[in-house]
């Protein structure tokens, strides 16, 4: 990092030292590490020193020795640019006192840093350093508060060393942290002689930081366990895009160009890997029909194996714990459902009462106000009179809650219903299937690969399984799109497509307009109370106008509150009016930095009390059966001694975040329309820009219009809504469930 940067303005370059506390951080990079932060150099509190540069790793209330040069910047006079530093303890009594009382070390926060300090002085940190048993000694410290601060600095100094040895390479505080959780005193080691491990085990860590670290400790750039990570990984990355598989030729074409070596080593290295079992390989039929050989991370293989053949096991089960369906007077039985619900079924949702009923697996799709929700309740309504154990489900909270609503029956979270546990096995699977007769999961076109398949292993023999969702909405975030292969022609399972839209829908702009677009016609925008566009074609005003629309108009016009009842849904996260710059927008109109509003920066990022905020990683550790990808809350405290979050989810459920691990929070004042599956709110607000050009299409803007209730804004450039509507979905994922479902001998 240091040495000689050349001559500057005609003078030798003269490098400087600074030594200060640092006091805060006003801005960091999360990407670059680059951080602008303020620190006191011992001339007073009002006296503070900016300085600039890669401060990686350096904590609030640590004592800083700098190395660097002063300049000037012409907006905000002089500072110190950093090029490296390293932390000291500090000598001072005052100094040791704002050090402890930092929030550096777990569990001491201002009020026991004065206690400790008031009890040893100037040598507070050594005491802690050789002598913890001593911490005894302070007045109401007992011995399990004593333990826990003696490990919290062990912790701390053990993370430094990790630290101070990924610095040089440009590897975030919180990476170092979680590589140090996760190898402990072995970190280093595993660091030096394994880097790749590092990609696989370490989530935040992706293959390019880990060749980065490779490249730094001296691991070739042809080396075969280069090769093999860099496989896995662009087929890991290609699960993030959504396929399953990708064919063999692409799979090599785009690992020759993320690790830029020879083609031969790469196929020399997969044939290797398939040798090992790092890949499975097999025939399937490609996008036209022709064989391709397919290339898999191996759990994606074996998942849509085993859920293709579980949909026929279900399927051909011979027994029913349904029974008394499969003789029942349907016309009897639709004209009680009739009497006791006051409404008729058409003619397709009779199809689709009877084929959950008294069909094993079966699926139901269908656009806004074409009546899934009252075919779901008279399916639910006729079972519950045979006296069948009835369990609902759905992949999100809101999701759950809505279904709650509409049946009167209690409905979980998939997760939650299926208990998985750290590490992501279900408490019931195929040996421990549900205690159900009949098993409704709505909004299944989230339901990615892996989570389908557990959930198919824990029907009960015997049991029914119904499927329901809009197979036109955007496929999952994970990987698969198994709602449209179950649709698929030649797919053994039963289904039916509701196309009806009911008159009071039709009353809707909402639901006229989610159907124009599915059609590719454009919506219609004079004369609706619920549907409007504010044209706008600069991006920056769109962003503008956007906050304006959500922290003002809306509420004042409908009544809505801006944070609870309105979600912004963004085509992309980058850009002036992506969800990234939007957030940063909407959390300045919407909780605003205040007296006594406690917050914590991570990164390049603050966060409040009161914000709204996403999970962005599936995190099986966390809350009773885990907390998801998407999964959204508002922050509800913030511990600055103990370094913890806490989070109050959709679910209704507490969960909390060490300081460290905020990695895995985002602000969801506005969101991608990929991350709002799942979830309705009242209203939604859609910048609509030709910045997001490629990411316009036909199904994205349904997506975001059908998760509205009662209000839909698209705000920016109509050339942007028409594009939109006009672009079909781009092609299809790689997924062999389609193809195995049409199999015979699919494995079970």
């Amino acid at each position: 990092m240091s040495g000689a940067r050349g001559a500057q303005g005609g003078q030798a370059y003269r490098p400087a030292e600074l030594e200060g506390v640092l006091e805060r951080v006003t801005f960091a990079n999360e990407e670059t590490g680059y951080t602008v932060a303020k620190v006191d150099t011992g001339r007073g509190a009002n006296d503070l020193t900016t300085v600039v540069g890669a401060l990686l790793g350096a904590q609030v209330g640590e004592s800083l020795r700098m190395r660097g040069r002063w300049g000037s910047h012409p907006q905000y006079g002089r500072q110190f640019t950093v090029e490296d530093y390293t932390t000291v303890l500090p000598a001072t009594v005052q100094g040791v006192r704002r050090y402890l009382g930092s929030g550096l070390i777990k569990g001491i926060g201002p009020r026991l840093a004065e206690k400790i300090v008031d009890h040893f002085g100037a040598g507070a940190l050594e005491v802690i350093e050789t002598e913890p048993e001593r911490l005894i000694e302070v007045p109401k410290l007992g011995p399990k508060r004593t333990k826990r601060i003696t490990e919290a600095w062990e912790e701390q100094k053990a993370i430094k060393e990790v630290m101070v040895f990924l610095q040089g390479i440009d590897i975030s505080t919180s990476l170092a942290v979680r590589i140090y959780k996760k190898y402990g005193d072995a970190s280093i080691g595993v660091v030096r002689t394994e880097p790749y491990r590092l990609a696989t085990d370490v989530w935040g860590i992706g293959f390019k930081t880990a060749d980065t670290i490779a490249q730094a400790v001296g691991i070739p750039h042809d080396s075969p366990d280069r090769v093999k990570a860099g496989i896995q990984f662009t087929l890991s990355e290609s699960t993030s895009e959504g396929h399953c598989f990708l064919p063999e030729e692409r799979l090599i074409a785009d690992a020759v160009k993320i690790l830029q070596v020879d083609p031969g080593l790469v196929i020399d290295c997969l044939g290797a890997l398939v040798e090992e079992e790092g890949v499975a390989t097999e025939k399937v039929p490609g996008p036209e029909g022709e064989p391709v050989t397919a290339v898999y991370l191996v759990p994606f293989q074996r998942a849509e194996a085993s859920l293709a053949g579980r949909f026929r096991t279900l399927l051909e089960h011979p027994a029913d714990r349904m029974p008394a369906f499969a003789d029942v007077d349907w016309d009897a039985a639709l004209g009680w459902l009739r009497r006791r619900t006051g409404a008729e079924l058409a003619p397709e949702q009779e199809e689709a009462v009877k084929l959950a009923l008294t069909r094993k697996a079966a699926v139901l799709t269908g656009g806004p106000g074409c009546g899934k929700s009252f075919t779901v309740a008279s399916v639910i309504t006729l079972a519950a009179a045979k006296g069948a154990k009835i369990v609902l489900a759905a992949p999100t909270g809101r999701a759950a809650k809505r279904m709650t609503e509409l049946t009167g029956h209690e409905a979980s979270t998939v997760h939650r219903l299926l208990e998985l546990k750290p590490g992501g096995d279900a408490a019931y699977d195929r040996d421990h299937p549900l205690d159900c007769d009949l098993l409704v999961v709505d909004e299944a076109s989230m339901l990615d690969l892996l989570l389908a398949n557990k959930l198919a292993k824990a029907v009960p023999p015997g049991g029914h399984l119904l499927l329901v969702g809009d197979v036109d909405q955007l496929p999952s975030v994970g990987a698969g799109q198994v709602l449209r292969d179950l649709l698929d022609e030649g797919s053994p399972v039963p289904a039916v497509r509701l196309t009806r839209v009911f008159r009071q829908a039709q009353q809707s702009g909402v639901v006229t307009n989610a159907h124009r677009v599915n059609a590719g016609e454009p919506p219609l925008l004079q004369g609706m109370d619920d549907f409007f566009l504010f044209p706008c074609d600069d991006a920056e005003e769109t962003a503008e106008l956007t906050v304006d629309v959500v922290a003002r108009r809306i509420p004042r016009r409908f009544g809505l509150d801006p944070r609870r009842d309105v979600q912004v849904l963004a085509p992309m996260h980058r850009g002036p009016a992506g969800a990234g710059n939007l957030n940063t927008l909407l959390q300045r109109a919407l909780t605003p930095p205040r007296e006594g509003l406690a917050e914590r920066r991570f990164g390049g990022r603050v966060f409040r009390v009161g914000d709204k905020v996403t999970q962005v990683r599936n995190n099986y550790d966390k809350g009773a059966n885990g907390v998801f990808n998407g999964t959204l809350g508002v922050v509800a405290g913030i511990d600055a001694v103990e370094q913890r979050l806490a989070v109050r989810t959709d679910e209704d459920e507490d969960v909390g975040y060490d300081f460290a691990e905020l990695d895995e929070l985002a602000h969801a004042y506005a969101v991608t329309v990929h991350r709002s599956q799942g979830s309705e709110y009242p209203a939604v607000v859609v910048p609509v820009t030709t910045s997001a050009w490629m990411m316009l299409q036909r199904n994205l803007l349904y997506t975001a219009i059908t998760r509205a209730k009662r209000l839909v804004v698209l705000v920016g450039s109509r050339r942007a809504v028409a594009r939109a509507v006009r672009s079909a979905a781009a092609g299809r994922r790689f997924t062999g469930l389609a193809h195995r479902l049409r199999t015979e001998n699919s494995a079970g």
